[in-house]
């Protein structure tokens, strides 16, 4: 059976925050942010510097009723992974969609969980999950800390992240902004927030926020007013780059991460891409990740952001597809970057 398809969540997403644009020309104040001007924030809202900014209203309509979206399953079986308490090197567990169970040097960290059957800000409409989650909720280790990339409902789920406090009250390491955001919805929630270029720690683990080229909104009003930021992580069993979502731009987020290095790994974005007239200035594709993998001289990638929800019109099994024949193309071998199944795990190489 083939999925209904509703709005996806980028488009639901990029109505929500294209239709506020007439509105926010009134003047609007940042209810998440209060700091001083820089080279990347005007005072209300974040940017890119010399970037693109997302598309307009108009092409958002325009794609949204231009068709070509691809059909995707109902639903897909996978095998879920019951995680050992700790590690003591380095395994990923994927999870689903930018969700990845980090387990390094005996931490345990997770990336932009969610738990959730839908990546929407509704639970009755938006994408649904055509797999469930990698992991059971139940079957979790305990969480040091939660990695959280930006604000979009696909990286940001309250009520998993409510979930995730209520049992391990980790600490939630975060772009700024978005620590208001949750603290707003979860009383009692150790968010901690940095800027690009800052550096967050926890025992075990020094996290340092690096630009990406992205955006961010949660309704009609709040457009690009919490940051977005891709993570280095420096731990004693080594180096890892993530990125949970990001436009190329000319490679410029590897360009900014790569003296950060040496990286054991990169775990990096390759799906809902498409159409690129829309999507590329927000949302790298196949190709674009393993140029970037060079870039910043990762040794071994791992991709997520693809599979899990329809975002965009790409095929569910096009972006592994894709990220196989750009390493061939490159002549790298396929094990050097890895697109998993949700469930599946990873004991990454020295």
């Amino acid at each position: 059976m083939k999925r209904r398809r509703f709005l996806s969540a980028a488009g639901l997403t990029g109505l929500l925050g294209a239709a506020a644009c007439a509105v926010q020309r009134t003047g609007p104040t940042n209810p998440y942010y209060d700091g001083p001007v820089s080279d990347h924030f005007d005072g209300t809202r974040f940017y890119n510097p010399g970037g693109q900014d997302p598309k307009g209203f108009g092409d958002l309509l325009k794609w949204q009723l231009g068709g070509d979206k691809a059909d995707w399953p109902d639903g897909v079986g996978i095998t879920q992974d019951r995680p050992a308490e700790r590690v003591g090197d380095l395994r990923v567990t994927m999870v689903g969609h930018a969700t990845v169970l980090i387990q390094i040097a005996g931490l345990n960290i997770l990336t932009d969980p969610v738990w959730s059957a839908r990546a929407s800000p509704f639970t009755f409409a938006g994408p649904a999950r055509v797999t469930a989650p990698g992991v059971a909720f139940a079957d979790l280790p305990p969480i040091d800390a939660v990695l959280l990339s930006h604000n979009h409902y696909d990286h940001l789920d309250v009520a998993t992240l409510r979930r995730l406090h209520d049992r391990f009250a980790m600490p939630v390491l975060t772009p700024l902004g978005n620590d208001t955001i949750l603290r707003d919805e979860i009383p009692g929630i150790d968010a901690r927030a940095a800027d690009w270029g800052e550096v967050l720690q926890v025992p075990g683990l020094s996290l340092r926020l690096l630009p990406c080229h992205h955006w961010s909104a949660r309704g009609t009003r709040d457009r690009s007013m919490a940051l977005w930021a891709s993570f280095v992580l420096e731990t004693s069993a080594g180096r890892i780059l993530h990125i949970g979502d990001t436009g190329y731009d000319d490679g410029r987020p590897y360009a900014a991460a790569a003296p950060h290095g040496p990286y054991r790994l990169a775990i990096l974005p390759i799906g809902a891409y498409a159409p690129r007239w829309f999507m590329a200035d927000q949302h790298q594709n196949p190709e674009e990740a393993v140029a970037g993998l060079i870039a910043c001289g990762a040794r071994h990638g791992l991709a997520h952001h693809w599979g899990t929800f329809q975002l965009t019109n790409e095929a569910r099994e096009e972006p592994p597809a894709r990220l196989r024949k750009a390493l061939t193309d490159r002549g790298l071998q396929q094990d050097m970057f890895r697109a998993i199944a949700p469930g599946a795990r990873w004991d990454v190489p020295t």
